[in-house]
């Protein structure tokens, strides 16, 4: 535990002391993110704070790693670097959705090659298959999470905490220390971010950190349980992140747009927020849902089949029905903002 405590102090202050660095480049650079009717900010905010999570992870290993590390987590690091500066091309100049999402295949890719994928199946091709969508997946689910000062960073934290602890009791050093490094760069990096926030992460940090926590979920084995019991850890873990995606997709789709390009105030978050008033009971809210889920994940990893199963389907029904409940709400919104405006345009048009 000694060496996990000094990796996630290390990234800790790495990301603390590079995130001003990464600001004042942004500013520089004109890596900017203006507001819009889209988004909640309200002033120009720089975009480079992945930047600085990106450097604290990495340096964090790279001082602290010894050489047995350095060759295991060669590919992850590959990967989510190649990731990190794909999202950095998109913060400065952006990309076309499909470039985006052939560039998440590629490093999901590199994973593969390297031994990192899902090895639930016994086809191979079918791990393969697995492997990329869990990876493309969950990076997007990240990247779409960040719509909220706080949001993306902390549920990153959250998950990467539960991440170290799963790999502590289990003593898998490779996912410990990229666990830790995770927890402390996001949280050095939530001194800037939490609402209201001076600097976000961007493209940059979403993309690298959704794909991390892809690679480390992988990685995750649990010895004293059965793979087909354990298999739903991971996804516990990040239910969060998969249950707004889900969310954003169906409602997208039943209102007749594309579910992953098309911007709009339809996350959980945004819905949150209109429900309590304020954006930031809505990122605690968050953040609350998330160590609910891992201290689920927590029973699933003794869990036995039965029970393991069990708690799936009640995971499940239970995210089935937030998203039917949120999508009623949505509707009543809709609604009554729909009565609002054309009361408003009456108004106008008798004056």
């Amino acid at each position: 535990m000694t060496a996990y405590l000094l990796i996630l102090i290390s990234a800790l202050l790495l990301a603390v002391a590079a995130t001003p660095v990464a600001k004042r480049a942004a500013y520089r650079f004109g890596v900017i993110d203006k507001p819009s009717a889209r988004k909640v900010h309200s002033v120009p905010t720089p975009l480079l704070g992945g930047a600085a999570i990106f450097a604290a992870v990495i340096l964090a290993l790279v001082i602290l790693g010894d050489r047995f590390y350095a060759s295991q987590v060669a590919g992850i690091l590959l990967g989510a670097t190649l990731m990190s500066f794909m999202g950095l091309w998109d913060d400065r100049r952006g990309l076309s959705p499909w470039i985006k999402l052939a560039g998440q295949c590629g490093a999901a890719a590199i994973l593969t090659v390297t031994d990192v994928r899902i090895g639930l199946f016994p086809w191979l091709p079918l791990n393969y298959a697995a492997t990329i969508l869990w990876v493309v997946g969950i990076t997007n689910a990240m990247n779409l999470l960040d719509n909220m000062d706080g949001l993306s960073g902390g549920i990153a934290a959250i998950a990467a905490l539960f991440f170290l602890l799963f790999a502590a009791m289990s003593h898998q050093y490779l996912v410990g220390a990229l666990a830790a490094a995770l927890v402390g760069a996001c949280i050095g990096f939530l001194f800037y971010n939490l609402n209201p926030a001076s600097i976000f992460m961007g493209d940059t940090g979403s993309l690298f950190l959704g794909f991390t926590l892809a690679a480390v979920g992988i990685k995750l084995r649990f010895p004293a349980n059965s793979a087909f019991v354990t298999w739903m850890v991971p996804p516990l873990v990040l239910a969060v992140p998969i249950f707004d995606t889900s969310l954003v997709i169906i409602s997208r789709l039943r209102r007749g747009l594309n579910p992953l390009t098309t911007p709009g105030r339809d996350h959980l978050s945004h819905r949150l927020a209109r429900l309590t008033g304020s954006r930031r009971e809505a990122v605690l809210l968050c953040y609350l849902f998330a160590f609910i889920a891992g201290v689920v994940a927590t029973f699933v990893t003794q869990a036995s089949m039965p029970e393991g199963y069990a708690v799936g389907v009640v995971m499940l029904a239970a995210g089935a029905y937030g998203i039917w409940r949120m999508e009623k709400l949505f509707r009543g919104w809709q609604a009554a903002d729909a009565s609002a405006a054309h009361a408003a345009s009456h108004s106008d048009t008798t004056t």
